[in-house]
């Protein structure tokens, strides 16, 4: 398997990523990296560490697209970027992946518009998954498509059972609506006519709408709604969690000797909460429906976060995760 890594993507790259890759090397193997970036900073990150010089080749690119810039006119004046750099690889089949921390926006116009979308696709959607109290979910679309038809949540619920399954292993995953209520009936004019689709594709396992409250219970595995909605829906999850974290940290060191001791006792289980919440063990986010394997790293990423969304791309790639979206989605074609 050959990965594309956007080495100048995210806010500590390159030495995130280069720590991150190093770190998969030694864990998985079979996998050889294409670093984009420029040549020197990446050579001058890889003479920290030994590793089968082999394994990892450099792509010299001088440009790189920041999160402040427009996306498309970003990729079309930046083409020795970074990022356009890995996204070619992808396109002209010399890579099977590509990894980016970098701006969110010129990532997903550039795997539509460079790598190009699975024939029948209507729209590829952005699909993070996330740590539930009974087991993780995924939201999609969580922001690739503000504005949404029917039909396209009815793809996005096809092609987030096919990467439920290949990933996280589970047979027949349950597919639920994100609605304000739980009635067939409660909703707008979409909700309403995708739920109608959705109840009616007998290839799902459709458990009907689940209210946002509902959510982070991780009863249903795959949330289907249009990108405005899941990227709230993301964003607020991640505050929420963030808050209540920081104020349990507050409270145990604004306290007296009890409080402190208490916690001491209690640590174990601080540390497994907060390794649930960690952006890091998930990698990233694949994007779903584009004619390879795309997966977002958080900008924030550290090196562990980069080893653990090669990890997931190592996954995607050898349950062929990218060929079974492709079969079923035939029936639309």
């Amino acid at each position: 398997m050959k990965i594309a890594i956007d080495g100048m993507g995210g806010d500590n790259a390159p030495k995130a990523v280069i720590e991150g890759v190093i770190q998969a090397l030694k864990e998985y193997k079979g996998i050889e990296y294409y670093i984009t970036g420029p040549k020197e900073q990446i050579e001058e990150e890889l003479k920290k560490y030994q590793y089968d010089e082999k394994l990892i080749n450099i792509v010299d690119a001088r440009e790189v697209i920041s999160p402040n810039e427009h996306p498309v006119m970003a990729l079309k004046k930046k083409k020795d970027s970074s990022i356009c750099k890995a996204l070619r690889l992808v396109k002209e089949k010399e890579c099977d992946a590509i990894i980016s921390g970098g701006s969110t926006g010129a990532f997903l116009a550039g795997c539509t518009l460079i790598v190009g979308r699975i024939k029948g696709v209507e729209r590829p959607a952005l699909a993070p998954i996330m740590p539930g109290r009974n087991g993780s979910f995924m939201i999609v679309d969580a922001g690739a498509n503000v504005d949404c038809k029917p039909n396209y949540l009815l793809q996005f619920a096809k092609m987030g059972k096919v990467y439920y399954q290949g990933v996280l292993g589970k047979a027949e995953p349950s597919i639920g609506l994100v609605n304000i209520g739980a009635e067939e009936e409660k909703g707008n004019e979409l909700t309403k006519n995708a739920h109608k689709l959705l109840k009616e594709e007998i290839s799902l396992n459709f458990v009907g709408n689940v209210e946002p409250r509902d959510t982070s219970k991780g009863d249903v595995n795959v949330l289907v709604c249009d990108g405005f909605v899941g990227n709230t829906l993301l964003k607020m999850y991640e505050g929420v969690a963030s808050t209540l974290l920081g104020m349990i940290k507050e409270e145990i060191l604004s306290g007296g000797i009890m409080r402190k001791v208490g916690a001491g006792l209690l640590s174990p289980v601080f540390k497994a909460l907060k390794t649930k919440f960690d952006y890091k063990e998930y990698g990233g986010a694949p994007f779903l429906g584009v004619e390879g394997i795309c997966i977002k790293a958080h900008g924030s990423s550290d090196g562990k976060a980069f080893k653990n969304a090669i990890r997931q791309t190592k996954t995607f790639y050898e349950n062929k995760v990218l060929e079974k979206i492709k079969e079923e989605l035939q029936n639309n074609i």
